[in-house]
């Protein structure tokens, strides 16, 4: 994600997440979710510790946005913020929907749909 600088980029990071939970056909989800649904509401020390893995993940994905933004690869009204929260709250949604499925169909509709809206951004 340091690197991201390009919509290509972009479809590369979802192939990859993708492809690595097809390797266990979507049976066990994002660790960082699974301990979030477990921990959140029972320690709030966890919780402000996963709070901050998902900031900084979320962080990342707006940082590789911003940078395609500022290189005109994004329209300026493009929110690098906005979609790394919608990018990422796919991701997650994606990884549960899979892993209550056992397949990766749901997380590959919900990451290219959030990919086609990142889509809506691009210039030219």
């Amino acid at each position: 994600m340091e690197r991201l600088r390009s919509f290509n980029g972009l479809v590369r990071w979802r192939n990859a997440l993708v492809q690595r939970n097809a390797l266990q056909n979507g049976a066990y989800g994002c660790a960082l979710g699974s301990l979030a649904s477990e921990l959140a509401d029972q320690d709030d020390q966890a919780r402000t510790t996963l709070a901050a893995s998902f900031a900084e993940w979320e962080g990342l994905l707006a940082a590789g946005l911003r940078r395609m933004r500022d290189n005109g690869v994004l329209r300026p009204e493009a929110d690098p913020e906005k979609l790394a929260t919608g990018l990422l709250a796919a991701l997650q949604g994606g990884y549960l929907l899979a892993e209550t499925a056992h397949d990766i169909k749901p997380m590959e509709v919900a990451l290219d749909m959030a990919l086609d809206h990142v889509k809506s951004f691009l210039a030219g």
